[in-house]
């Protein structure tokens, strides 16, 4: 039995329909795993200790009474947590930055999925850039003009924050740039970091392939297709998910980003492809799709990474 920590958003506030961080605590409990639930803004640190208020929790999956809280304990994470789970949602902002900066000095002691300075190092629309030969054309910057001399290069573009999520403040812009730098000075004002711009790829109809790899395995993949009008496939905003298979492409997306998954220590990613041949993202904070992948496909991908994770806590002894 292994002690497994939790960190990740109120749980009364998740969707157990689709949740992909509930989908584990179940596999968890199922495998007689114990729980604990804590909320990232409540980890301490002192004397090389790191240490948060959590509740021994248990899960089952009914709608409105999915949870049931033990009492608040305080729970040392590097003596006696074997598994601390980083699941919060992004924002990837100077808060989740802190939290892997906490858990790096318990990393040595107790396993954490995924790897914390690994899960730093690697924000979804920065770390991407190192495979830049199977990107769409892309920029990253601040300026109106770069932005502007981009969009003449490339027709169509589509602007994004570099560190959004979800499907959200993603914007098309069309040929004649209308509101293109009125939107980069909305975007400037609203974030310090640089923004993201690419060739817009009119595939983005045909859907965005949201592809889960294990411990650098391929576990299964969905295509999330957008809703009437939408440019944004996300389920989170309106998309639909349906089955597909892996192209020749994507398999050789998968077989170049697999080992350097598995050698950072990421257990459980998830990437994001258009048209079968162009990635945007590699998700690594906390990556979603695992349960609508099991449905479409009779698998276990929940199951699939805590065999990963259990495999991991052995070999350490």
């Amino acid at each position: 039995m292994l002690t497994v920590a939790v960190q990740m958003d109120p749980l009364d506030s998740i969707n157990i329909a689709g949740d992909s961080t509930f989908a584990l605590m179940l596999s968890a409990q199922a495998r007689g795993h114990r729980l604990f639930h804590y909320a990232p803004e409540d980890l301490n640190y002192s004397a090389g200790r790191v240490w948060t208020k959590a509740h021994s929790v248990t899960v089952q999956r009914v709608a409105g009474n999915h949870f049931s809280f033990g009492d608040s304990v305080s729970l040392d994470l590097g003596d006696e947590a074997d598994v601390v789970l980083m699941r919060q949602d992004p924002p990837f902002d100077l808060g989740y930055i802190t939290a892997t900066h906490l858990l790096e000095r318990i990393a040595d002691r107790t396993l954490v999925v995924n790897d914390p300075a690994q899960v730093r190092n690697a924000p979804e629309k920065v770390w991407v850039l190192d495979f830049a030969q199977f990107m769409p054309p892309t920029l990253v910057t601040r300026s109106v003009d770069e932005a502007q001399a981009f969009l003449a290069e490339h027709g169509e573009i589509v602007v994004k924050p570099l560190h959004g999520n979800g499907g959200k403040a993603i914007f098309k812009i069309g040929r004649d740039g209308a509101n293109l730098s009125s939107l980069i000075e909305v975007f400037n004002t609203a974030y310090r970091e640089p923004h993201m711009v690419q060739a817009f790829l009119p595939d983005i109809a045909k859907g965005d392939k949201r592809i889960v790899l294990v411990d650098g395995e391929v576990a299964g993949a969905i295509n999330r297709l957008p809703g009437e009008g939408e440019i944004r496939s996300n389920l989170a905003v309106g998309g639909s998910a349906a089955k597909t298979e892996l192209t020749d492409k994507e398999q050789e997306i998968c077989a170049v980003l697999g080992p350097e998954l598995k050698k950072r220590g990421l257990l459980f990613v998830g990437i994001d492809v258009i048209g079968g041949q162009w990635l945007t993202e590699i998700n690594v904070t906390s990556p979603t799709g695992i349960v609508a992948i099991d449905r479409f496909n009779g698998t276990d991908t929940a199951g699939m990474i805590w065999d990963a994770i259990e495999r991991r806590v052995a070999a350490r002894g």
